[in-house]
């Protein structure tokens, strides 16, 4: 994919707006709906929509670190990393469409849920749990189901990619 920095950077700005315009609105009607310990159970027993206020990453992963290195690790630390996948994104790689709108997911993201942690003192709104029989989730939002995809969409690439790249290079080998 050979596009300009310019339009590499709209499209990112777009799927932005997407993911954190979905996920922001979400999670505003989240806690403005669910109360602490309540929950509103998903048709067929599928899951449940219950609040959830996360000082750690996915998962809760870090939660019991002290404040202070929450906020190194899950601000600080997560913008830099945030920011050079953006600037890699722009102005870097050269990617596959599915390669690239895949990152684009991960970065939106990430970037919602940064926006959630500096706007709510270090903690990000969790409200989706799914439950399929025994196997259950954990408690998510929309921008960790977005980031979850656009790791699919990449890994897929790359597995593709991985594939069906010998067998391109075996058949222009044989038709040379």
């Amino acid at each position: 994919m050979n596009l300009s920095h310019k339009l590499r950077l709209v499209i990112l700005l777009v799927v932005l707006g997407c993911t954190a315009g979905c996920d922001q609105t979400s999670k505003h009607i989240a806690r403005s709906k669910l109360s602490e310990g309540g929950f509103i159970s998903l048709p067929g027993g599928f899951g449940e929509l219950r609040l959830a206020e996360n000082p750690g990453s996915f998962l809760s992963l870090g939660d019991s670190l002290p404040k202070s290195s929450r906020r190194s690790i899950f601000t600080f630390g997560v913008a830099a990393g945030l920011f050079s996948l953006l600037a890699y994104l722009v102005l870097g790689g050269r990617f596959s469409w599915c390669s690239f709108i895949g990152f684009g997911m991960v970065w939106a993201g990430g970037t919602s849920n940064l926006i959630d942690r500096i706007g709510r003192d270090g903690l990000v709104t969790d409200f989706i749990f799914i439950r399929i029989g025994p196997f259950h989730s954990g408690i998510f939002n929309l921008a960790d189901l977005i980031i979850m995809i656009g790791t699919a969409v990449v890994a897929y690439d790359l597995w593709l990619r991985r594939i069906w790249r010998p067998h391109r290079q075996l058949e222009k080998a044989k038709s040379q």
